[in-house]
């Protein structure tokens, strides 16, 4: 008996949005190394080709678009699909934050967070999902939601809403695309070491930052321990887990 390796991804096609930096560009990196030809999409060029750099010799394609278009997301997937071959999967890692009391939260602000973080997602999904798009006999989904969609955290009403519905989405999905054999799942991080977050983090005093990582009783997560998960929820010998919202966040939310 040939023992099957616990994650292959020889021969499979995975998009990658947000590629460009961060918890998107690990996951790019890991999928990479586990065979996949990743399709790197993000706004930032430059970014998108140091995310190619750091895969080496892996197989990989860029493609520098903006997501707010939704109107040109169908057409772009079926052209990159014109040129990989079928899509196997998509980790949908873009997104936005902002911290923004309800007194500053306006519905433009609110409608940008939603059109990245939610609904860019489920567009990607539904063209993917196509028929003459996605593999006939499966494929896998992975939204990045966030335990901002979990529990309640000041200053983040919009990115929370958005977070949350996301997870939210990814059950009703997971129901709808199962008997197709099309596993959607959710991947929940808690603070992560990324540009944005520290970004984010920049703009609160010592004292506040010191409290959220003591919030976090493994410490502040690295990009790798969502993209170890992200890979795994991803793999085409992961076939049994669908609908649900891993939570990776140094034990934040068991508290």
């Amino acid at each position: 008996m040939v023992n099957e390796p616990f994650i292959d991804f020889k021969g499979k096609n995975v998009i990658v949005t947000g590629a460009s930096s961060g918890i998107g560009r690990a996951i790019s990196i890991q999928l990479n190394r586990c065979g996949a030809t990743v399709v790197l999409f993000g706004r930032n060029q430059e970014g998108l080709m140091e995310t190619a750099t750091s895969l080496g010799s892996g197989s990989y394609h860029i493609v520098k678009f903006d997501l707010t278009d939704h109107g040109a997301i169908v057409p772009k997937i079926r052209e990159v699909s014109s040129n990989v071959g079928r899509i196997y999967g998509l980790c949908h890692s873009a997104g936005i934050d902002e911290i923004r009391p309800l007194s500053s939260c306006k519905f433009d602000r609110l409608q940008l967070l939603l059109d990245i973080n939610l609904l860019a997602g489920i567009e990607l999904t539904r063209a993917i999902c196509r028929r003459d798009i996605m593999e006939e006999d499966s494929g896998s989904i992975l939204l990045i939601s966030s335990i901002a969609g979990i529990v309640g955290v000041p200053g983040h009403v919009a990115y929370s809403a958005s977070k949350g519905a996301v997870a939210a989405a990814v059950r009703t999905l997971a129901i709808e695309l199962a008997d197709r054999k099309i596993k959607v799942n959710a991947i929940s991080p808690g603070l992560i070491r990324t540009g944005m977050t520290m970004k984010a983090l920049s703009r609160l005093s010592e004292q506040q930052r010191q409290d959220i990582e003591k919030a976090h009783p493994l410490g502040i997560g690295n990009s790798k321990d969502v993209a170890r998960a992200a890979t795994f929820l991803l793999a085409p010998q992961n076939t049994w887990i669908t609908g649900t919202n891993m939570v990776v966040d140094g034990g934040y939310t068991a508290q």
